[in-house]
């Protein structure tokens, strides 16, 4: 008698698990009848028929994604190793079940195709430069492609570029060489400047024979200060003739 009760017992606690869910807030039920969708359930209590009626749960919180590295070749003809995450959540628990067998395989599947094919448009200066712009148009990609799925792209980051030893020092070298030029043409900019500046004192001065007299005597006097050589400087004429009219003047 008792043995019968215990089985009577054991059979109805496996009916009432199996007739009763309980889905927490974040979390929603497909509900099939007979292999047919009838609807969405939860949050909270969730009542079935048994063996008529079957629940799948969906989480929708938000998934983080680590994209393994993938071999890209970008449009320069340069190859590097690039992986991402991907964050995404379901917004559509329904399609998430009904029209993909493994929406997270999928979507990963679908981020590592998505991510060669965009990197591979764009040459290696655009892939080092201009991450925000490719991480945005990996996002609405992806995001256009999972809808059908019920599943939302919220963001795509390009975490690391790796490039081969052989492309790191020519990239070193570019850099060093870009350098260069800048020095450079700072250098002849300023020469440039300088040599405007001494075009236009040159014309100052032309203008007045007492302002070049007065810049020679400066010169002059600045060589005179170096000791330590003996230098002959020729003296000009129209400093000379004033001297040599004076000195008639008063020995006519």
């Amino acid at each position: 008698m008792f043995g019968f009760i215990g089985i009577l017992v054991f059979f109805g606690a496996v009916l009432l698990f199996s007739t009763v869910k309980v889905l927490n807030e974040y979390q929603r039920g497909v509900v099939l009848t007979l292999g047919r969708y009838t609807g969405t359930k939860g949050p909270g209590i969730v009542i079935l028929m048994p063996i008529v009626q079957r629940m799948t749960r969906v989480d929708l919180r938000v998934n983080v994604m680590d994209v393994p590295p993938q071999d890209v070749i970008s449009r320069d003809n340069v190859s590097v190793r690039v992986n991402a995450v991907v964050y995404f959540r379901v917004v559509g628990p329904d399609k998430s079940v009904l029209q993909v067998a493994d929406f997270y395989r999928a979507t990963s599947q679908l981020a590592q195709t998505r991510l060669r094919s965009v990197l591979g448009q764009h040459e290696l200066d655009e892939i080092l430069a201009k991450r925000d712009s490719l991480n945005q148009s990996l996002q609405q990609i992806l995001d256009e492609a999972t809808d059908a799925w019920g599943i939302k792209i919220t963001n795509v980051e390009i975490k690391d570029v790796d490039l081969n030893e052989t492309m790191i020092r020519a990239i070193a070298r570019q850099a060093e060489a870009e350098r260069e030029r800048r020095a450079k043409v700072i250098h002849a900019e300023g020469e440039l400047q300088a040599s405007e500046k001494l075009l236009q004192a040159a014309q100052m001065l032309s203008k007045q024979a007492e302002a070049m007299q007065l810049r020679y005597l400066q010169t002059l006097s600045n060589i005179a200060g170096d000791k330590t050589s003996t230098i002959v400087f020729p003296v000009p004429m129209d400093i000379l003739t004033p001297l040599i009219e004076a000195a008639r003047k008063r020995n006519p």
